[in-house]
Protein backbone atom coordinates (compact mmCIF):
# COMPACT_ATOMS: atom_id res chain seq x y z
CA UNK A 1 0.00 0.00 0.00
CA UNK A 2 1.39 3.34 -0.97
CA UNK A 3 2.12 5.74 1.39
CA UNK A 4 -0.41 7.96 1.07
CA UNK A 5 -3.02 5.91 0.49
CA UNK A 6 -1.94 3.87 4.21
CA UNK A 7 -2.37 7.80 5.63
CA UNK A 8 -5.82 7.69 4.40
CA UNK A 9 -7.06 4.97 5.42
CA UNK A 10 -5.76 5.56 8.86
CA UNK A 11 -7.82 8.87 9.11
CA UNK A 12 -10.87 6.92 8.56
CA UNK A 13 -10.59 4.63 11.07
CA UNK A 14 -9.97 7.12 13.09
CA UNK A 15 -13.39 9.20 12.28
CA UNK A 16 -15.39 5.85 12.28
CA UNK A 17 -14.31 4.92 15.52
CA UNK A 18 -15.22 8.47 17.13
CA UNK A 19 -18.78 8.29 15.31
CA UNK A 20 -19.07 4.77 17.02
CA UNK A 21 -21.33 4.94 20.20
CA UNK A 22 -20.04 4.80 23.80
CA UNK A 23 -16.85 4.76 22.12
CA UNK A 24 -14.44 4.86 24.77
CA UNK A 25 -12.35 8.46 24.46
CA UNK A 26 -10.69 10.50 26.92
CA UNK A 27 -12.62 12.70 28.72
CA UNK A 28 -11.52 15.88 30.27
CA UNK A 29 -11.25 16.57 33.66
CA UNK A 30 -13.62 19.21 34.88
CA UNK A 31 -12.97 21.40 38.52
CA UNK A 32 -16.94 22.30 39.12
CA UNK A 33 -17.39 21.17 42.22
CA UNK A 34 -20.98 18.80 42.63
CA UNK A 35 -24.00 20.74 43.61
CA UNK A 36 -25.09 20.38 47.22
CA UNK A 37 -27.92 18.05 47.81
CA UNK A 38 -30.53 19.86 50.65
CA UNK A 39 -31.68 16.91 53.01
CA UNK A 40 -34.31 17.72 55.31
CA UNK A 41 -34.75 15.57 58.74
CA UNK A 42 -38.11 13.15 58.50
CA UNK A 43 -40.92 14.89 61.12
CA UNK A 44 -42.62 12.71 63.29
CA UNK A 45 -46.17 13.89 64.28
CA UNK A 46 -47.46 13.08 68.10
CA UNK A 47 -50.94 14.19 68.84
CA UNK A 48 -51.25 13.93 72.14
CA UNK A 49 -55.06 13.88 74.16
CA UNK A 50 -53.29 15.78 77.02
CA UNK A 51 -51.99 19.94 76.64
CA UNK A 52 -49.09 19.70 78.86
CA UNK A 53 -48.25 16.29 80.42
CA UNK A 54 -47.17 14.24 77.24
CA UNK A 55 -46.09 17.16 74.95
CA UNK A 56 -43.96 18.89 77.55
CA UNK A 57 -42.55 15.20 77.27
CA UNK A 58 -42.26 14.06 73.88
CA UNK A 59 -40.70 17.76 72.92
CA UNK A 60 -37.75 17.41 75.01
CA UNK A 61 -36.16 14.57 73.24
CA UNK A 62 -33.00 14.75 71.26
CA UNK A 63 -33.05 13.54 68.22
CA UNK A 64 -30.06 13.91 65.31
CA UNK A 65 -31.54 12.47 62.52
CA UNK A 66 -35.47 13.25 62.83
CA UNK A 67 -37.95 16.39 63.78
CA UNK A 68 -40.08 15.90 66.50
CA UNK A 69 -43.77 17.71 65.96
CA UNK A 70 -45.85 17.14 69.51
CA UNK A 71 -49.33 18.66 69.99
CA UNK A 72 -51.54 18.55 72.46
CA UNK A 73 -55.04 18.95 71.16
CA UNK A 74 -57.41 18.57 74.29
CA UNK A 75 -59.36 15.80 72.89
CA UNK A 76 -59.67 12.35 73.26
CA UNK A 77 -59.78 8.91 71.72
CA UNK A 78 -62.10 8.68 68.57
CA UNK A 79 -61.79 12.89 68.05
CA UNK A 80 -57.94 12.84 68.71
CA UNK A 81 -57.76 9.99 65.82
CA UNK A 82 -59.93 12.13 63.57
CA UNK A 83 -57.57 15.53 64.76
CA UNK A 84 -54.44 13.50 63.97
CA UNK A 85 -55.92 12.54 60.21
CA UNK A 86 -56.43 16.54 59.99
CA UNK A 87 -53.11 17.52 60.86
CA UNK A 88 -51.51 15.01 59.11
CA UNK A 89 -53.36 16.29 55.51
CA UNK A 90 -51.36 19.42 56.10
CA UNK A 91 -47.72 18.04 56.33
CA UNK A 92 -45.74 15.51 55.54
CA UNK A 93 -44.40 13.04 58.34
CA UNK A 94 -42.02 9.98 58.26
CA UNK A 95 -44.76 8.80 61.17
CA UNK A 96 -47.87 9.85 62.99
CA UNK A 97 -48.80 8.80 66.29
CA UNK A 98 -51.85 9.32 68.67
CA UNK A 99 -51.14 9.42 72.30
CA UNK A 100 -54.36 9.27 74.65
CA UNK A 101 -55.51 7.07 77.42
CA UNK A 102 -58.39 5.38 79.24
CA UNK A 103 -59.86 7.42 82.16
CA UNK A 104 -63.29 7.22 81.90
CA UNK A 105 -63.63 6.79 78.61
CA UNK A 106 -66.21 3.63 77.45
CA UNK A 107 -64.93 1.32 76.54
CA UNK A 108 -65.71 0.47 73.00
CA UNK A 109 -64.88 3.84 72.47
CA UNK A 110 -61.42 3.60 73.68
CA UNK A 111 -60.93 0.42 71.83
CA UNK A 112 -62.36 1.36 68.44
CA UNK A 113 -60.18 4.41 68.80
CA UNK A 114 -56.98 1.61 69.05
CA UNK A 115 -59.04 0.02 66.26
CA UNK A 116 -59.38 3.38 63.80
CA UNK A 117 -55.75 4.59 64.63
CA UNK A 118 -54.29 1.23 63.63
CA UNK A 119 -56.11 1.16 60.46
CA UNK A 120 -54.71 4.27 58.80
CA UNK A 121 -51.32 3.27 59.90
CA UNK A 122 -50.87 5.37 62.56
CA UNK A 123 -48.56 4.35 65.82
CA UNK A 124 -50.50 4.53 69.14
CA UNK A 125 -49.03 5.27 72.62
CA UNK A 126 -51.98 4.33 75.05
CA UNK A 127 -52.36 4.14 78.30
CA UNK A 128 -54.70 2.47 80.92
CA UNK A 129 -55.46 4.48 83.27
CA UNK A 130 -53.38 7.21 82.41
CA UNK A 131 -50.41 8.91 80.61
CA UNK A 132 -48.81 9.16 84.33
CA UNK A 133 -47.96 5.62 84.70
CA UNK A 134 -45.64 5.71 82.01
CA UNK A 135 -43.47 7.88 84.70
CA UNK A 136 -44.08 5.44 87.66
CA UNK A 137 -42.29 2.55 85.82
CA UNK A 138 -38.97 4.59 85.24
CA UNK A 139 -38.96 4.03 89.55
CA UNK A 140 -41.31 1.35 90.50
CA UNK A 141 -41.99 -2.00 89.16
CA UNK A 142 -45.20 -1.55 89.38
CA UNK A 143 -46.66 -5.04 88.33
CA UNK A 144 -50.27 -3.99 87.86
CA UNK A 145 -52.04 -3.92 91.03
CA UNK A 146 -54.87 -1.68 90.54
CA UNK A 147 -53.79 2.42 91.13
CA UNK A 148 -56.43 4.93 90.49
CA UNK A 149 -54.77 7.76 88.39
CA UNK A 150 -55.97 10.33 90.70
CA UNK A 151 -53.19 8.54 92.64
CA UNK A 152 -50.22 8.72 90.14
CA UNK A 153 -48.98 12.20 91.13
CA UNK A 154 -48.86 11.32 94.66
CA UNK A 155 -47.31 8.16 93.70
CA UNK A 156 -44.51 10.40 91.36
CA UNK A 157 -44.42 12.96 93.92
CA UNK A 158 -43.15 10.24 96.63
CA UNK A 159 -40.28 8.54 93.72
CA UNK A 160 -39.15 11.95 92.83
CA UNK A 161 -38.54 13.45 96.49
CA UNK A 162 -35.07 11.95 96.91
CA UNK A 163 -33.86 14.62 94.12
CA UNK A 164 -35.60 17.34 95.54
CA UNK A 165 -38.12 17.84 92.70
CA UNK A 166 -41.61 16.94 92.36
CA UNK A 167 -44.60 16.98 89.89
CA UNK A 168 -47.28 19.48 89.75
CA UNK A 169 -49.68 17.17 88.78
CA UNK A 170 -53.21 18.91 89.26
CA UNK A 171 -52.28 22.44 87.45
CA UNK A 172 -49.35 22.44 85.49
CA UNK A 173 -49.06 18.83 84.67
CA UNK A 174 -45.59 19.68 83.11
CA UNK A 175 -42.68 17.04 82.19
CA UNK A 176 -39.67 19.69 83.76
CA UNK A 177 -36.30 19.23 82.24
CA UNK A 178 -35.13 18.00 86.17
CA UNK A 179 -37.99 15.49 85.88
CA UNK A 180 -37.02 14.39 82.47
CA UNK A 181 -33.36 14.31 83.14
CA UNK A 182 -33.85 11.91 85.95
CA UNK A 183 -36.52 9.62 83.93
CA UNK A 184 -33.63 9.23 81.74
CA UNK A 185 -30.15 8.71 84.30
CA UNK A 186 -29.63 5.94 85.92
CA UNK A 187 -30.78 3.81 88.66
CA UNK A 188 -28.72 3.52 91.84
CA UNK A 189 -29.85 0.26 92.66
CA UNK A 190 -29.68 -1.80 89.18
CA UNK A 191 -27.03 0.56 87.78
CA UNK A 192 -29.74 0.54 84.35
CA UNK A 193 -31.17 3.18 82.13
CA UNK A 194 -34.66 4.21 83.31
CA UNK A 195 -35.70 4.24 80.50
CA UNK A 196 -34.68 0.99 79.62
CA UNK A 197 -36.58 -0.25 83.16
CA UNK A 198 -39.22 1.34 81.90
CA UNK A 199 -39.50 -0.11 78.46
CA UNK A 200 -39.04 -3.92 80.20
CA UNK A 201 -41.86 -3.05 82.52
CA UNK A 202 -43.95 -1.81 80.11
CA UNK A 203 -43.49 -4.83 77.85
CA UNK A 204 -43.97 -7.33 80.69
CA UNK A 205 -46.92 -6.13 81.94
CA UNK A 206 -48.81 -5.89 78.18
CA UNK A 207 -47.71 -9.56 77.68
CA UNK A 208 -50.16 -10.55 80.72
CA UNK A 209 -52.74 -9.83 78.61
CA UNK A 210 -54.02 -11.41 75.75
CA UNK A 211 -54.31 -7.10 74.18
CA UNK A 212 -57.96 -8.49 72.72
CA UNK A 213 -59.67 -5.80 75.06
CA UNK A 214 -57.61 -3.08 76.23
CA UNK A 215 -59.63 -1.29 77.61
CA UNK A 216 -60.24 -3.78 80.71
CA UNK A 217 -56.39 -4.32 80.77
CA UNK A 218 -54.83 -2.42 83.70
CA UNK A 219 -51.93 -1.31 84.07
CA UNK A 220 -50.72 -1.40 80.76
CA UNK A 221 -49.07 1.25 78.14
CA UNK A 222 -48.23 1.26 75.30
CA UNK A 223 -46.03 4.75 75.20
CA UNK A 224 -42.50 2.76 75.07
CA UNK A 225 -43.30 1.55 71.24
CA UNK A 226 -43.37 5.59 70.57
CA UNK A 227 -40.14 6.30 72.76
CA UNK A 228 -38.76 2.96 71.33
CA UNK A 229 -39.11 4.57 67.91
CA UNK A 230 -38.03 7.77 69.18
CA UNK A 231 -34.67 6.29 70.13
CA UNK A 232 -34.09 5.20 66.64
CA UNK A 233 -33.32 8.73 65.71
CA UNK A 234 -30.86 9.68 68.80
Amino acid sequence: MKKKDKKAEQMKLKRRHKEQPGASRRVEPTLARPRPTLYEKPVILIVCEGENTEPSYFKQFRLSSATIKSVGEGKNTISLVQRAGQIANEGFYEQVWCVFDKDEIPDEKFNRAISMAKEKEYGVAYSNQAFEYWIILHFDDHQGGRMHRKDYHKKINKLLKPYNISYDGKNSKLITEDIFEIMNGVDENTRTNRNILAVGRAKRNLKQFSQNNPAKEESTTTVYELVEELLKYV
